[in-house]
């Protein structure tokens, strides 16, 4: 008996395309799409990075072979390595103490009885309002009286933060006054149950502080601009100008390196801290 050959339906195809394609196989796509255009700019630098001025202004999309010697421009003669341990230094000591500040000011606002604690709250709501450059000019003369390093000058200023305040405030605020009692009754001080009880809970808060703080001391530019005057001791972001006029012009490979390497400790330290900043321990009443 001949056997008979089967004749794929419309139906079979369908269920074999279905099997690799997804069903909202558009929505993928968008996607696709949305991450090929924000992911460009980051190719591009790269490919940059590694070009000569004249390979730039062909714009080829492939990589050069200046790389050595861009890497030896930035690191050697600019000596961009050291601003960026500038930077490091500032941003990791900035974005500590206003975390260790914050905490203390969240655990006094919530858990304190003080005459006036709701003026001095709404003073410190009141600075979220201004920003920090309106204060730049009367903070630099007051600090220019202290003759503190330029390490104090560039850290001491930032320490305070009205935005950490708030934020554990209102954390701690949502937090079961049980606790406080049951810490009381075990004779826990506040210190105590601040690094005790409160701070294992507040992972994901302090996680996010300490991202944003740290990526707002690592960009600073125009304190550091005011504040800095030698040149072993600056930060990144002013040191980057300097790789505006190399030799006879503005050579965009060393600059697109630097800006490249520039952008790595952040990242790194979001990386780190992403499951803290991305999500937390949450505590209710329930546990």
């Amino acid at each position: 008996m001949a056997r008979s050959l089967a004749v794929p339906t419309a139906r079979s195809l369908s269920t074999a395309r279905a099997a690799w394609l997804p069903k909202r196989w558009y929505i993928h796509a968008l996607l696709w799409l949305a991450i090929g255009i924000i992911g460009f700019p980051l190719f591009y630098a790269l490919t940059v990075s590694t070009q000569t001025n004249a390979q730039v202004f062909r714009y080829q999309l492939t990589p050069g072979n200046n790389l050595i010697v861009n890497w030896n421009l930035v690191m050697g003669d600019r000596f961009l390595w050291l601003y960026m341990l500038n930077s490091f230094g500032m941003a990791v000591s900035i974005a500590i103490g206003k975390t260790l500040l914050s905490l203390l000011a969240g655990l006094a606002f919530v858990y304190f009885r003080f005459p006036g604690k709701w003026l001095v709250f709404g003073f410190v709501l009141l600075t979220l309002m201004m920003p920090t450059e309106v204060i730049f000019i009367a903070l630099f003369r007051f600090v220019s009286n202290l003759e503190m390093p330029a390490y104090l000058n560039l850290v001491v200023p930032f320490l305070a933060s009205a935005t950490g305040t708030f934020l554990f405030r209102q954390h701690f605020a949502s937090i079961p006054a049980e606790l406080s009692e049951a810490a009381q009754l075990d004779g826990a001080t506040p210190l105590d149950y601040l690094f005790r009880v409160l701070v294992p809970i507040s992972w994901n808060t302090i996680g996010a502080l300490v991202v944003i703080q740290f990526l707002y001391a690592w960009n600073m530019y125009l304190w550091p601009r005011m504040i800095i005057t030698s040149q072993e001791t600056q930060v990144v972001q002013v040191g980057l100008r300097t790789l505006l006029a190399v030799e006879t012009g503005v050579s965009y490979g060393p600059l697109m390196l630097a800006a490249v390497l520039a952008s790595i400790p952040p990242v790194l330290i979001f990386v780190l801290l992403q499951k803290q900043f991305m999500s937390g321990f949450s505590l209710t009443r329930d546990k």
